[in-house]
């Protein structure tokens, strides 16, 4: 069945489709957390695909791991995913190949705003 909506027209199962969706959203929690945990886990995907021998790969795996354990936790600190951002920065940041990965992972790191001084 078809239902009007002022000047668009929506089957009524897409509008609770849509109210569905909204409601899974708000029980997931914080949004910035699930950016942070996609962004880890799509730099620690491209991580284990590059294939060639990082000097510091086991400290940016390290980082990734510790990144992950504390967005599930919910024990994120923004001095803690700062200093975590620059050793990843230093680990893998000549890396060309994990730019974008990293960049994604600084940006969710960012919406979290910045460390007190």
């Amino acid at each position: 069945m078809w239902a009007r909506v002022g000047e668009n027209v929506q089957s009524e199962t897409m509008g609770n489709g849509a109210a569905a969706m909204a409601a899974s959203r708000a029980d997931r929690g914080d949004p910035r957390v699930e950016a942070l945990r996609r962004a880890v886990t799509r730099l620690r995907a491209e991580l284990d695909a590059h294939p060639a021998d990082l000097r510091d790969r086991r400290e940016a795996e390290r980082e990734l791991e510790a990144l992950d354990a504390a967005a599930r936790s919910g024990a994120l600190d923004v001095e803690t995913l700062r200093r975590a951002l620059l050793l990843l920065t230093a680990a893998l940041g000549s890396v060309s190949a994990l730019a974008l990965a990293l960049g994604e992972v600084r940006g969710a790191i960012d919406l979290f705003g910045v460390a007190p001084r």
